[in-house]
């Protein structure tokens, strides 16, 4: 990351993120918090956020967040640093005790997500209207294309898609 402009925060995102297939639970769940954020709202915002939303939900840790209770709600919605909006905090709640579930069913929310893959954008954001909530077809496509379960993060000619498919991107597979 040494020649990347750490204040370009698009830049960076896009450079080692991005498209990215990601193995951890906790980073996987981290990538919907960041993504029900951005409804409504600029990349940038989100962007911009992101290390104070990692904090404000316990370095996105799936298990503790799904304990949050009244307390952590009111703490969070009383943080400058990220986005105070209550319908997405309770689905950042209510969504990691689902991967809870997910994980005592599946072993875990990696595993749930290769036993349903590969399937169509509809098909996914089927899937994640039942189990989750406030995942409609652009925040589920967005999840799907930023941990590398959809094809298309990058452009053919993007140089970072040689790194993703060097890594074996999930839509190959």
């Amino acid at each position: 990351m040494a020649n990347l402009e750490k204040s370009n925060v698009h830049r960076v995102y896009h450079d080692t993120k991005y498209g990215f297939p990601i193995t951890s639970d906790n980073e996987l769940f981290g990538r919907l918090v960041l993504e029900i954020n951005q409804a409504g709202l600029s990349w940038t915002t989100v962007l911009n956020k992101q290390e104070n939303l990692r904090k404000a939900y316990a370095e996105f840790n799936v298990r503790k967040v799904a304990r949050f209770n009244k307390q952590n709600i009111e703490k969070l919605l009383s943080d400058s640093g990220i986005i105070r909006n209550k319908l997405k905090i309770n689905a950042a709640i209510f969504n990691a005790q689902k991967i809870v579930d997910i994980q005592g069913e599946y072993g875990s929310f990696k595993s749930w997500l290769d036993h349903n893959h590969p399937l169509l954008l509809d098909d996914w954001v089927e899937l994640f209207k039942k189990r989750f909530k406030f995942t409609g077809k652009e925040i589920t496509k967005e999840f799907l294309l930023s941990t590398g379960y959809l094809k298309g993060a990058h452009e053919k000619d993007c140089p970072i898609l040689g790194k993703i498919i060097q890594d074996g991107p999930m839509w190959e597979k």
